[in-house]
C-alpha cells in the first residue's frame, strides 16, 4: 500500500527540508520512497510543492487530484488552493500562518479573510494550527516545519521510528537540538 504526502507553502518556510527529512527516514526505515519538487519562484515568495509517496513499491513521485492521502499546507492560503488534492478520506493539515503575496502586499488584492470557515465548508478532515508561534516559543521561528513535520508524522502513525536521528544526520549539530524540540512538540499536536 502507498501512501501519497504532498507538502505545500511559500519559499523559505522550510518545506524541502522537512520533506527531505521524512524522506530520509522513511528511506532508513526500509520504505519504497520517491520525492519530487517544484519550488520555481520560491526565492521571491513562490509556492513551492513537493510530493513525497511511500510504501513497499512506488513507481512514480508524482501525485493526481484526489490522490494525497495528507496534504501538508504551510502557509493557509496554500490549503485552500491545494485541497482538491486530498483523497476523500484524506487528511489536511494546516499551519495557521499567512504571508503575504505581491499582490497584497501593494494593496491590489486583499488576503482572504474566511479561510477556517472554507475548510469547514469543504468537509474534510483538517487540524489547524499556528506552528510559527510554537517554534517562536521554542526559540526560533524558522522551526516551524519541524513543528509540522512532527505533527505530519504523528498523524501518519509513524512516531515510533527514530526521527531524532534522522535529524541528527540531515542537519548540522549546531541546529540539532532546537529543530528536536520543535519536532517532538509538534509530535504533541
Amino acid at each position: 500500500m502507498v501512501k501519497s504526502i504532498l507538502f505545500v507553502g511559500v519559499g523559505g518556510q522550510g518545506i524541502i527540508l522537512a520533506s527531505k527529512i521524512l524522506t530520509e527516514g522513511l528511506l532508513k526505515f526500509g520504505y519504497d520512497v520517491k520525492m519530487s519538487e517544484v519550488h520555481g519562484m520560491a526565492q521571491r515568495g513562490g509556492s513551492v510543492t513537493t510530493q513525497v509517496r511511500f510504501g513497499d513499491k512506488v513507481y512514480s513521485p508524482l501525485i493526481g487530484e484526489g490522490e494525497a492521502d495528507v496534504v501538508v499546507s504551510f502557509e493557509k492560503v496554500e490549503a485552500v488552493r491545494w485541497i482538491n488534492y486530498l483523497k476523500k478520506d484524506g487528511k489536511l493539515i494546516v499551519n495557521d500562518y499567512e504571508i503575504f503575496s505581491l499582490p497584497v502586499l501593494i494593496g491590489k488584492e486583499n488576503y482572504p479573510t474566511n479561510i477556517e470557515e472554507e475548510l469547514e465548508k469543504s468537509g474534510v478532515n483538517f487540524k489547524l494550527f499556528n506552528a510559527a508561534k510554537i517554534a517562536e516559543e521554542i526559540g526560533n521561528i524558522k522551526t516551524q516545519n519541524m513543528v509540522i513535520l512532527g505533527a505530519l508524522v504523528k498523524s501518519l502513525g509513524l512516531e515510533n521510528l527514530d526521527w531524532e536521528g534522522v535529524i541528527k544526520e540531515v542537519l548540522p549539530e549546531k541546529l540539532v537540538d532546537i529543530n528536536t524540540k520543535a519536532f517532538k512538540y509538534g509530535l504533541s499536536i
